[in-house]
């Protein structure tokens, strides 16, 4: 124990620095709350599906729930029944296996649903493409409103996929 101690003392500390503050962020964040509160009285629910991705995507998906960008406080809610879902946010390229499973949460889903496709894989079939294993594409199964392209995609333009989808509802 002496040890470890010693080594804490001599090391310090190794971790990095905050992020600055993001005045897009902020601007993003208020935009996305006023857009939320006049089109879905107060909440926008979210159920996420996982069309088979390496889970790069969602990792990105997990950061909207941390303090730093704080999507639950702009009322943006994720659900676990698509009964109760505004929007899918679907990753990765559609494998065959779930090819069913992603249109019944859709058909699912009341209408009006929004649809938004995550990822370089959820747009294209980035590297998978279609396969046996793959139908590729999240739009060769089910219409998408928005895709939001990257490998995997920062939260940042996650948000400002959800605005653009909210924005094209409003339309």
């Amino acid at each position: 124990m002496y040890q470890l101690l010693k080594q804490i003392a001599v090391v310090g500390i190794k971790t990095e620095a905050p992020p600055e503050a993001d005045e897009a962020l902020r601007v993003a964040a208020q935009r996305l709350q006023a857009e939320i509160l006049g089109h879905f009285v107060g909440a926008l629910t979210i159920r996420h599906v996982d069309a088979g991705s390496c889970n790069g995507c969602e990792l990105e998906i997990n950061a909207l729930s941390n303090p730093y960008y704080n999507l639950e406080g702009l009322g943006i809610k994720f659900v676990a029944s698509p009964r109760h879902a505004d929007m899918l946010l679907v990753t990765g390229p559609v494998s065959r296996h779930m090819e069913v499973a992603l249109k019944r949460t859709y058909d699912a889903t009341p209408d009006p649903k929004l649809v938004i496709a995550i990822g370089d894989c959820g747009c294209t079939g980035g590297i998978f493409g279609e396969s046996y294993a793959s139908c590729g594409r999240v739009s060769n199964l089910i219409p998408v409103d928005v895709a939001v392209p990257g490998c995997p995609p920062t939260p940042i333009a996650i948000m400002q996929g959800i605005l653009t989808a909210i924005a094209l509802k409003k339309a």
